[in-house]
């Protein structure tokens, strides 16, 4: 078998922010979005954006290295994390539901299913958590109702995505719980990723922000070229890095990376604080997706 072999230069920096422990410093890449370049690594977050984003370490119990208490595990982590935006991710969940059920009572039943079947839902946490550490770098009393809305649209994506993986790739239970094409079968499943996709774009154009409406739809299309880059390379021993880089952002971090960056948008954020947010969530993204890959 053939190693990877890098053909291309990368610069490297530092990421930002703590709480998730040390990162190493993680390859500098560009992309372009629709006429707006968005050069991965450009930009420093600043320190009151971390606060949210990455607690300090004060306000995050440590592992105790006691043997009777054993090492935190990463789902405590998470909610303590998620503890400042718990009332926003409960009211998302309630509209999500409503979003399906109003408009469709046929995929009701299939809308339970979806955005009831477990998962952290670490998304629009992010989305949350960079609107109100921005929103209050930004002098803002609350978050906006656009901030809210854009965190449902970045779950209706996700989710749609999810649900036709789960068609294409034939699987039965996710998350510990049976598909919708298994329980609906795939007619209905195809539709109800359809219908997300095609709702999210709507929402997404009632935003009324070119920026985002770009950075957003930019997504919709990664999610298609990572799904038919991953699917040309089976089997394929000399992926080089940037190939699988390429293949890893399109199909994680350009929604993560997106998110972040149009969340900071709405918080009124100049250019700088908006590129942090963006390469925070790309090289989160990046990584998550890394650690999948290594899991399975």
């Amino acid at each position: 078998m053939h190693t990877m072999q890098v053909h291309h230069s990368v610069h490297h920096r530092a990421l930002p922010g703590r709480g998730f422990g040390q990162w190493p410093c993680a390859p500098v890449s560009s992309h372009n979005v629709q006429g707006q370049h968005y050069r991965h690594g450009q930009g420093v977050a600043q320190p009151q954006l971390c606060r949210v984003l990455a607690p300090e370490a004060s306000s995050v119990a440590a592992p105790s290295s006691s043997p009777q208490h054993g090492r935190l595990q990463p789902a405590d982590l998470i909610s303590q994390v998620a503890r400042p935006v718990n009332a926003d991710m409960v009211q998302m969940n309630r509209n999500l539901r409503s979003i399906v059920g109003e408009r469709h009572p046929m995929l009701m039943a299939a809308a339970d299913q979806i955005f009831g079947a477990g998962g952290k839902k670490l998304r629009p946490m992010i989305v949350f958590l960079v609107a109100r550490a921005t929103a209050d770098l930004a002098g803002m009393d609350d978050i906006t109702e656009r901030h809210r809305r854009l965190a449902e649209i970045i779950e209706m994506i996700h989710t749609a995505s999810l649900v036709h993986d789960d068609v294409l790739d034939d699987c039965s239970v996710r998350r510990g719980k049976q598909t919708v094409n298994t329980m609906f079968g795939t007619r209905v499943a195809v539709l109800a990723g359809d219908f997300l996709f095609a709702q999210a774009s709507w929402l997404i154009a009632n935003l009324e922000n070119l920026e985002v409406i770009k950075l957003i739809s930019k997504v919709i299309a990664d999610f298609a070229n990572g799904e038919i880059s991953q699917a040309s390379s089976l089997f394929d021993t000399e992926v080089t890095l940037q190939q699988y880089s390429d293949k890893s952002f399109y199909k994680t971090a350009s929604l993560i990376a997106a998110s972040c960056r149009s969340s900071a948008v709405f918080s009124g954020m100049d250019e700088q604080q908006k590129q942090a947010m963006y390469d925070y969530g790309k090289h989160l993204g990046l990584a998550f997706q890394v650690r999948t890959c290594c899991m399975q």
